[in-house]
């Protein structure tokens, strides 16, 4: 706890004193044991008989009354923050085109009464009136009931986010006709709203097209009041923002089971159980198979008796490794497609109930359910070139997830070959490892082997289900 300036100020006092001299350290020892003996409301005297000061009173300041100078100082001060701030508020209201008509009648009223000009005298009445009656359309009340709806707060690349605004008048005196602002990213849009009596209401439905990965803050919405030349302006916020996450692209990954699982020992295991509840794939039925696991639709669909297969309860550890080094990448389509590659083998992981640990070159993303990991992803950009490429996640992935079942690693066609070999080198061992390199100007995914990782090139997300199809026959 920290003490008072009344309470520590004495201590150090007292300590300066008593190292001063052996004979200065004895008087205040006998000074100390005679007032510990004595009354503790008596005051204190010295060798003569005279009071001597209290200790305690000794870190005390007195006030005293500021002087004029001091006076005069602060008044200046108040004058001029209250002066910046009646200037902040008219630099608010003013627009551009306010200030060149200012500017023209304060030139114009200047002509006319130095050199008695008439014509300037006309014109500078004219800028005068025009400038007082836009001001005029200042005045007004904009006290709406604002409620911003946005359907859907996160969206897929490419979709439209369809949103409602509702304005209310729950005042008892008419609301004169405004103009609403809605901020979209760095755009906005710009709604008119008539003259709402008391009790009315407005509605404007609108839809917000997403043409790149990312959050977008949809708000504040605010009330704007103008003239019609667009001289002054005066805007008051009514709604807070809202957040619209525009999610990567993403692709299913129906009918393959991404990696082994880890038995007790900690070793690979891909023995499969008939009697578990972790469903892992379809299959023809064999004789002695439980009639209770036979999956009638894809029966009547396939033509042959098929039945459930299930994996045993123990989880793997399925880690997704996505590198962000910008020099990795030759554009930025080819990000694109990467982010939309570790979205759709994470999301993959999680539908098969998987432990998921995405990481990056900046750190791990929150992977605990889908729409988490969707939104991490969308806030993804380009790690600092000095945080490393692919070899340094990999080297991170070791240290972070040792007991890792399943490791896939996403990057760049500018990776070179020794630098995939050395990261996957790096990998923990008995790790069944998958690369996948996006290159945009592939037309068909190919496959190849690089120490004891597979791995496979897509130019396209629509590549990736055949891909990995590939690399699990």
């Amino acid at each position: 706890m920290t003490s008072s300036p009344e309470t520590a100020t004495p201590p150090r006092r007292a300590r300066r004193g008593s190292g001063a001299s052996g004979a200065g350290a004895d008087s205040g020892a006998a000074t100390t044991d005679a007032s510990a003996t004595g009354d503790l409301g008596a005051p204190r005297t010295d060798a003569s008989g005279a009071s001597a000061p209290d200790p305690s009173d000794t870190g005390l300041v007195s006030p005293r009354a500021a002087t004029r100078a001091e006076r005069w100082r602060e008044r200046a001060d108040t004058a001029r923050r209250v002066s910046l701030g009646i200037l902040h508020g008219i630099a608010d209201i003013v627009r551009p085109l306010g200030w060149v008509f200012l500017a023209g009648a304060v030139v114009l009223w200047w002509l006319a009464l130095a050199f008695g000009w008439q014509e300037m005298l006309v014109a500078a009445v004219v800028l005068t009136v025009v400038l007082a009656v836009s001001v005029a359309f200042l005045f007004g009340r904009t006290t709406y009931e604002i409620e911003l709806d946005l359907t859907r707060t996160r969206v897929v690349v490419g979709e439209r986010a369809v949103g409602g605004l509702t304005l209310a008048n729950r005042t008892s005196r008419t609301i004169l006709p405004a103009e609403v602002v809605l901020p979209v990213g760095h755009g906005r849009g710009v709604f008119q709203v008539p003259r709402l009596v008391p009790g009315a209401e407005h509605e404007e439905v609108f839809a917000i097209p997403t043409t790149a990965r990312g959050v977008l803050e949809v708000g504040p919405v605010s009330v704007r009041r103008g003239d019609p030349l667009g001289l002054f302006e005066r805007t008051h916020d009514r709604r807070q923002a809202v957040d619209l996450y525009v999610h990567p692209r993403t692709t299913a990954l129906d009918g393959l089971s991404l990696g082994h699982l880890r038995d007790l020992e900690g070793l690979p295991s891909q023995h499969l159980a008939r009697d578990d509840v972790s469903f892992h794939a379809l299959r023809e039925y064999q004789p002695g198979d439980d009639l209770r696991h036979v999956h009638w639709k894809s029966t009547a669909r396939a033509g042959e008796v098929m039945v459930r297969q299930y994996e045993e309860t123990r989880r793997s550890h399925f880690v997704v490794g996505l590198s962000t080094h910008p020099d990795e990448y030759r554009s930025a389509d080819e990000f694109e497609l990467a982010i939309s590659v570790a979205g759709s083998v994470g999301l993959r992981a999680l539908r098969d109930s998987r432990i998921l640990d995405a990481r990056t070159q900046n750190g791990p993303l929150r992977s605990l359910s889908a729409r988490r990991f969707l939104d991490e992803l969308s806030l993804l950009g380009h790690s600092r070139p000095r945080q490393g490429g692919v070899v340094a996640l990999a080297g991170a992935i070791a240290v972070h997830a040792p007991q890792a079942a399943v490791v896939v690693l996403v990057t760049g066609s500018k990776t070179a070959a020794s630098d995939l070999r050395l990261a996957c080198s790096r990998l923990p061992y008995g790790v069944r490892a998958l690369a996948v390199v996006t290159d945009t100007r592939v037309t068909a995914p190919a496959l190849q082997r690089i120490a004891e990782a597979d791995v496979v090139t897509v130019g396209d997300l629509d590549q990736l289900p055949r891909a990995v199809r590939k690399v699990l026959a």
